[in-house]
């Protein structure tokens, strides 16, 4: 009896302990899948954000492809032989905008200044004084008084002829250049209108070497032939932008010495008649 219950209580112990050792087994055995599984799912998780990382970047740079890089694209495909006038003309017409600009803004005189100051020093001290006055001032209204008053012991009369006369000369110069700024308004689309021409003359006659019309070739002949066009377009338009408001300056310009003249003439009148 002894021995049977010894017996018992041994295959209990060893059933026991074979039963807590398969449970561990099959613990490790889920916490090594569960460790795989986290695992796939990890790198999975990388792999598709590198894979988005490099679409990203992929896509931001041709997302970032500068304006000037575009154009210096659109430049070599329409051809450096025709471009090259193109761009030449374009930086001529800029630098006589520049330079245009630079002067008119040069000879921009505030004329209800001037002309108080003409004034007070025919006052103060006579036609020297307002000589003085003139010399040290620019711009073409100053110019005109100064030439008003060197003739101011001929009359008034001579005055006015003076006056008018160095007006026309002072106009002229601020008129400088503006018929080569339209010239070149001009001229600019007409070379992309030829580059164009030329373009489709050579798109035809890759055509009649490839013996049959495709649309590969006729697309890219013309394409070509037709960016000289945009680009001639492009610099007219900018160019005509800036001469109109050269013109418009011009404009203001000499219409404000025409008045400042009849004004200058008032104050000689009065001047001469008090002496």
């Amino acid at each position: 009896m002894k021995k049977l219950m010894g017996m018992l209580t041994i295959g209990a112990m060893f059933f026991f302990g074979a039963s807590n050792w398969v449970m561990a087994q099959d613990e490790a055995q889920a916490a090594a899948t569960q460790e795989e599984t986290v695992a796939e799912a990890t790198e999975e998780a990388v792999e598709a954000t590198l894979e988005e990382g490099v679409e990203a970047a992929t896509e931001l740079a041709v997302e970032s492809k500068t304006f000037h890089q575009a154009l210096k694209e659109k430049f070599i495909q329409g051809g450096a032989g025709w471009m090259t006038p193109i761009l030449l003309v374009l930086i001529i017409g800029l630098t006589l905008i520049i330079e245009r600009i630079i002067y008119l803004n040069l000879a921009t005189t505030n004329t209800e200044k001037l002309l108080k100051r003409v004034e007070d020093a025919l006052a103060n001290g006579g036609i020297e004084a307002a000589k003085e006055v003139c010399r040290n001032t620019r711009g073409p209204v100053a110019s005109i008084f100064y030439q008003g008053l060197l003739r101011a012991d001929e009359g008034v009369e001579m005055m006015e002829k003076s006056v008018v006369s160095y007006g026309g000369v002072a106009m002229g110069r601020l008129e400088k250049n503006l018929s080569w700024i339209a010239f070149v308004i001009a001229i600019a689309p007409m070379l992309g209108f030829l580059g164009t021409v030329v373009g489709m003359v050579q798109a035809f006659d890759d055509i009649e070497a490839a013996g049959d019309i495709s649309p590969t070739v006729v697309a890219g002949g013309m394409k070509v032939a037709l960016l000289t066009t945009v680009f001639g377009l492009i610099v007219a338009i900018i160019v005509q932008t800036f001469y109109n408001y050269l013109s418009a300056k011009v404009d203001s310009l000499v219409n404000s010495m025409e008045d400042a003249s009849i004004s200058f003439m008032d104050i000689m009148v009065k001047f001469t008649s008090k002496r």
